[in-house]
């Protein structure tokens, strides 16, 4: 029997995984609102008759959050909580066939590129006139924005391609307008998102063009931060560098997967580089850019890394002394080149490996905070907790990096900028006081 508040035509779309699969639900959120459907996101209410749920199929972590997901609905559908529940997304893509098998409640599954085909079956039309513009579901104050679809790299460990197909570059003018649209409504901080933002404009113009585009999108005016996400080493267009460094809007911070620090281990993994080329490229980045934060992930317990070669992954990270890290334990996927390859670290080992690297962080995160006491940041403030006012310096990404706390008393508001003095800082926080 349906609930008493639940809404005709009301959806609920449920975003998982990455922040390149919220921004894809952002772009069907904008769709759905612009053909006059009452559209939430994630709403905790459960009042919407249909649920579209955003799947991702990353890791086997995120592809049981995501099913789960998908259970709680179909059970909420079966107990006549809501008549719909539709799938998109990685997972979906990935794994359609299997999945109307075993979950057959569910109405329809879409791929990662279909979002005219979910609009077409809510009878809903895709409306060009809405390409460029984006409803938010962060705070106004940043956005995300997706520059580039899929990857044509071939990692050895990386289900992206099977899921997200070939790279695919939007155009400069297309993401002109729609940064030109978000700082119209208040967006103060653009956040570049590609699976590999390096390779941006080799499809469509036939060479790499993304500091062409940053010194396109640091001219929009009311855009006071740039911020570049995914980076891949090899084939790194060292000309963005010249466009971070003189062009104040562009943050000093880029976010570069390195996954290894061992040269054996990088020629397994398919990467393209080797460890020297690697810190050579890094001590071209700090030499050009200094004061860059640089945010790396790596990968514990991939097949065939032995001890020895995740001591040099180690010795790698205490020596380059990283910003901002992380680290994920290998996940054995279905059709990547890896799984070809026995899966022989222990799971018990890959832990083990994981929680080596990030106490190592933790401890060079804490040097790196003390020595910011004292000195004074720009701050931009994304929320309020407790007693706090929490925001970011443009050393640091909204969910993954330090956040930058001052006492409620001192009064901000979310989405302004004001100048902070750091007074004490722990490996991951920064506490401070805004100053004029």
């Amino acid at each position: 029997m349906k609930t008493k508040g639940s809404v005709k035509n009301k959806v609920n779309i449920v975003t998982l995984g990455c922040s390149k699969n919220l921004v894809d639900s952002e772009e069907l959120y904008t769709q759905l609102k612009g053909n006059g459907y009452n559209v939430t996101h994630e709403s905790k209410k459960d009042d919407a008759n249909i649920v579209i749920i955003n799947t991702c199929g990353f890791i086997d972590n995120a592809k049981q959050e995501s099913i789960d997901t998908i259970l709680r609905y179909t059970d909420a559908k079966d107990a006549g909580v809501v008549d719909k529940v539709y799938v998109t997304g990685c997972l979906s893509h990935r794994y359609k066939d299997e999945l109307e098998v075993e979950i057959p409640t569910v109405d329809a599954w879409f791929g990662t590129n279909e979002l005219p085909r979910i609009l077409k079956t809510l009878k809903a039309d895709y409306k060009q006139e809405l390409v460029g513009e984006r409803l938010l579901t962060t705070p106004a104050h940043y956005a995300y924005m997706k520059i580039s679809e899929g990857c044509d790299r071939p990692c050895s460990f990386c289900a992206i391609p099977l899921m997200r197909g070939k790279h695919l570059s939007k155009p400069i003018d297309q993401l002109v307008l729609e940064a030109k649209n978000l700082a119209r409504k208040g967006t103060k901080e653009l956040i570049l998102l590609a699976q590999d933002l390096t390779y941006y404009g080799l499809d469509l113009y036939k060479k790499r063009e993304l500091a062409n585009l940053l010194d396109q999108l640091s001219d929009v005016e009311g855009i006071e931060w740039i911020r570049l996400q995914y980076a891949y080493p090899s084939g790194f267009p060292l000309e963005i560098l010249d466009v971070m460094k003189n062009r104040s809007n562009i943050c000093k911070y880029l976010d570069m997967p390195l996954q290894h620090g061992s040269t054996e281990m990088l020629k397994m993994m398919r990467r393209g580089i080797t460890r020297e080329k690697t810190e050579d490229l890094i001590k071209t980045i700090r030499d050009t850019v200094p004061d860059i934060a640089l945010r790396t992930t790596l990968i514990t317990g991939h097949p065939g890394e032995t001890e020895e070669h995740f001591e040099e992954m180690y010795r790698f990270v205490e020596d380059t002394r990283f910003e901002r890290l992380g680290v994920f334990q290998y996940s054995h996927e279905e059709n990547t080149h890896a799984y070809s390859m026995i899966d022989d670290v222990p799971a018990e080992v890959k832990q083990e490996r994981n929680d080596l690297i990030m106490e190592l962080q933790q401890g060079i995160s804490q040097e790196m905070n003390q020595e910011k006491i004292g000195k004074t940041y720009k701050v931009l403030f994304d929320k309020k907790e407790g007693g706090y006012f929490i925001g970011r310096t443009e050393f640091d990404s909204p969910e993954v990096d330090n956040e930058v706390l001052v006492p409620a008393s001192q009064y901000v508001r979310r989405g302004d900028f004001a100048n902070v003095r750091i007074t004490d800082a722990t490996e991951f926080d920064l506490y401070g006081e805004v100053v004029a």
